[in-house]
């Protein structure tokens, strides 16, 4: 009882989180079904749990994972650039989740710096940081993504 109470005042804000990582209404049902389960196994296991929202949205952000994980796609990128430039914006379509893992102070300045193409003074005006935070945090940001995509995907490159 105590499980389907903890999910019935949870599931909506856990559905709703999942969902703004994937954009996908079924996926996120079904990572939003697959977190029900982990929350069940987990009561079961009579595990303290100081902080009860912190606990569940991270068993949401794992199931995430897992499920990014579990669809691992082999990408090949092609060596001519009119193939590259087409194998880059289907990569992207990759990634877009895996931004979305990475803690906001990374994720915010990297997409600001690698996608929209901002320098990173402006970034730091825009964000009111200084510059070498800024720098630092693009850099965890990479590093983060870089360990995320070697998690989720294998990516070969053309030697042609």
């Amino acid at each position: 009882q105590e499980v389907w109470d903890i999910w019935l005042s949870s599931k909506d804000r856990l559905h709703r989180y999942v969902l703004s990582k994937f954009k996908d209404k079924e996926l996120a049902e079904d990572i939003t079904q697959e977190v029900l389960l982990k929350i069940h196994k987990s009561c079961c296991s009579d595990k303290e749990i100081n902080n009860l929202n912190s606990w569940l949205f991270q068993i949401a952000h794992n199931a995430s994972l897992d499920r990014i994980k579990k669809s691992k796609r082999e990408i090949i990128i092609p060596s001519t650039p009119e193939e590259q430039e087409n194998k880059w914006t289907e990569i992207s379509s990759f990634l877009e989740p895996l931004f979305d893992c990475l803690p906001e102070t990374h994720s915010i300045p990297l997409k600001l710096s690698d996608i929209d193409g901002m320098k990173q003074q402006e970034i730091a005006n825009q964000l009111g940081i200084s510059l070498s935070a800024t720098k630092s945090r693009i850099q965890r940001a990479r590093k983060e993504l870089k360990e995320q995509i070697k998690a989720c995907y294998h990516i070969e490159v053309d030697k042609n």
